[in-house]
């Protein structure tokens, strides 16, 4: 008996897991933790990324490095630079270059204010991380100021101190947990 196809239930997963990853629907692949030891992170964005059908493979494989990479405003366009996506394994002579520029894609009046902040002395534009959302290559970009040193070694005595707080406190209420029994 013919079934059309639109009466016919829907195959795949089932329940609320369903596409969707538990932190909002991003799958990440890199993340650039230097960055926010040394820049102060101001404002954040997140942009396309055009890349080309090998490195989607290799981001997928959740193989690339944002160690050493920045974005760069060049005639009204954002480049993504010296991020590292290494080639993909299976490919062949269409494997991509590893640490070609990358073009990001931004709204026209986002890429005009981070034109106009990062021509500022001490702010630049860095990634922050590279993930999946919904299918979609995406990257997290951030307009940044550079810290001094004194900053850096105050941010690190701020998370000394807030964990050495956290943890008397988890002492102390296991010691009141303890009394209570």
């Amino acid at each position: 008996m013919y079934v059309p196809k639109e009466s016919q239930p829907k195959q795949g997963k089932k329940g609320a897991a369903s596409g969707k990853d538990k932190d909002g629907g991003r799958k990440i692949v890199a993340q650039n933790k230097k960055a926010r030891h040394d820049y102060l992170i101001m404002d954040t964005y997140e942009a396309g990324i055009v890349l080309t059908g090998t490195e989607v493979k290799s981001l997928r494989q959740g193989r690339a490095s944002l160690a050493d990479g920045f974005v760069q405003i060049d005639g009204h366009e954002a480049w993504l630079h010296n991020a590292h996506i290494p080639e993909y394994s299976q490919g062949t002579w269409t494997n991509h270059a590893v640490r070609r520029k990358r073009k990001l894609l931004l709204h026209r009046d986002e890429i005009d204010k981070l034109e106009a902040k990062s021509q500022e002395t001490g702010h630049t534009i860095v990634p922050l991380a590279l993930y999946f959302k919904g299918g979609r290559a995406k990257a997290e970009i951030a307009l940044a100021k550079g810290k001094r040193e004194y900053d850096k070694r105050q941010t690190l005595r701020e998370q000394q101190d807030r964990r050495e707080s956290d943890r008397a406190i988890a002492a102390a209420k296991r010691r009141q947990r303890a009394r209570e029994r």
